[in-house]
């Protein structure tokens, strides 16, 4: 499936780039920066990586999963994801509104 069409970036080509980072540092966090910045690429409009994120978290607990992780571990890493998602998300919904617009 197409992900990012300013780049023609596939969620298994995504994937990939996930599960090699992962395999380097399990405990790592992945950022859409950090995944575009690996495969020689740039977000253009950056419509994407609110969908990138998602793929990011679902990715690393499938490879948990894998791994048989603990639940400790798995829930504290997910859960401070989760929380710098939904801090970014905010940020994002803030700068869009017009009372933030300098003109």
């Amino acid at each position: 499936m197409l992900v990012c069409s300013c780049n023609y970036i596939t969620d298994k080509e995504i994937k990939d780039v996930i599960n090699a980072f992962l395999d380097e540092d399990c405990w790592q966090l992945i950022v859409p920066a950090k995944v575009y910045h690996a495969m020689e690429k740039r977000g253009r409009c950056c419509g994407c990586f609110p969908g990138v994120v998602d793929l990011i978290i679902k990715t690393t607990e499938e490879y948990h999963a894998r791994r048989h992780s603990t639940e400790a571990e798995i829930f504290d890493f997910m859960s401070r994801l989760r929380q710098f998602h939904e801090e970014n998300r905010r940020a994002d919904i803030e700068r869009r509104q017009k009372s933030h617009r300098a003109a």
